[in-house]
């Protein structure tokens, strides 16, 4: 089944996202070369693709998993949850429509 997992970043976040960046890069790549990341990215702090400094408020992930607990520990292992750039990690199923 398909999983939303919605990060939401602490205040600041910018240094610890780059710093964590390659690691979370690499996890999202292993999901995507086993067909099973639909979509990844961060939310821009402001209506840019290329918010600078501005930095991010969170990140969305859809991806499927083979429970929920399997989505719930793969977001909990996320460096950035071990760097503090996010404050808040929710996981729910999600049914992909379109």
């Amino acid at each position: 089944m398909l999983y939303s997992i919605v990060g939401q970043d602490v205040e600041q976040s910018l240094e610890g996202r780059k710093a964590a960046r390659p690691a979370h890069l690499e996890r999202l790549q292993a999901l995507r070369d086993q067909g099973r990341l639909v979509l990844a990215g961060p939310n821009p702090a402001i209506d840019s693709n290329d918010p600078g400094e501005a930095g991010f408020t969170g990140s969305v992930v859809v991806a499927e998993f083979a429970s929920l607990e399997d989505a719930q520990a793969w977001a909990d292992a996320d460096p950035y949850v071990a760097a503090g750039v996010y404050a808040h990690v929710e996981v729910k199923p999600f049914k992909q429509v379109f």
